[in-house]
């Protein structure tokens, strides 16, 4: 990509219209400044033969970068195999409904420790990503915001250089609360970056997905997502580090406010 992206997690908020949806929140984002959605197949795929022409009209009429979050429900590391066939299942269907509007990435949590060790975890893992057919849309791993879930940032950048179908989406906020407040400055976010430079090279950098926005947790990780300027994740020194690598790709904010906080990003950003 040539630029870098600011957009929001599901439908917005405040667009005024007595119904929103999909194709409706497209307009209204692209008429405030912003340029991305992240649809959310979280609990089912929202993208039927019903709406697809209208999400894809105002996809291509807005020049607006579409991508999808999947299954709550996908457990690559499940104990039982038929589970594991499940969420490759519903990763496929995602894959499947964001290629109808033409989206570009689907992003999803890989899975569960459960009893295996973080070793046995990643080998499953593995075997179960390497089964996925290879479609035009890319299979982002996200980095995960609990201690319980698989998906570290050095799991996913192994696996991302030993599964060619997959890339990386760094949460950053995933990333802080998962490490219960460990990114306290724009050092932290820098470092994040440079390890993902190295492992995986300068064109990593230059399609890269992000999720961010302010986040509660404890010491097992994130709770609930908060509004930017209520929570202690320090966006600018992100958006800094974002900056000075000169990353390119897709911004997208998880959060209450969604294009509120989106918003702030972008124009934080452009100040910088």
């Amino acid at each position: 990509m040539d630029k870098l992206l600011f957009g929001i997690s599901g439908l917005p908020i405040s667009s005024g219209l007595k119904k929103i949806d999909y194709a409706s929140g497209i307009k209204y984002l692209k008429s405030i400044g912003l340029d991305a959605m992240e649809l959310l197949f979280v609990r089912n795929v929202n993208v039927t033969e019903k709406n697809k022409d209208l999400i894809l009209k105002a996809k291509l009429d807005n020049e607006f970068y579409l991508s999808a979050h999947g299954s709550h429900y996908i457990n690559l590391n499940a104990e039982q195999s038929d589970k594991q066939e499940q969420s490759r299942e519903r990763i496929i269907k995602a894959i499947e409904g964001l290629s109808k509007v033409k989206g570009r990435s689907l992003i999803f949590h890989p899975g569960y420790y459960l009893q295996d060790t973080k070793e046995e975890a990643y080998k499953t893992i593995k075997q179960n990503l390497q089964k996925l057919p290879y479609k035009e849309i890319d299979y982002r791993l996200e980095t995960t915001g609990k201690v319980s879930q698989f998906g570290t940032l050095e799991e996913l950048v192994l696996l991302c250089k030993e599964v060619d179908t997959c890339k990386l989406c760094i949460d950053f906020s995933h990333i802080h609360a998962r490490g219960n407040g460990c990114l306290k400055d724009y050092h932290d976010f820098a470092q994040i970056l440079q390890y993902v430079k190295d492992e995986l090279g300068g064109s990593a950098l230059s399609d890269l997905h992000i999720h961010m926005g302010g986040i509660n947790y404890n010491e097992k990780g994130e709770k609930n997502h908060l509004p930017l300027l209520d929570s202690d994740f320090k966006y600018v020194d992100c958006l800094k580090a974002i900056k000075d690598f000169d990353i390119k790709g897709c911004v997208i904010l998880e959060g209450p406010l969604v294009e509120k906080d989106a918003l702030l990003l972008k124009n934080t950003y452009e100040t910088l």
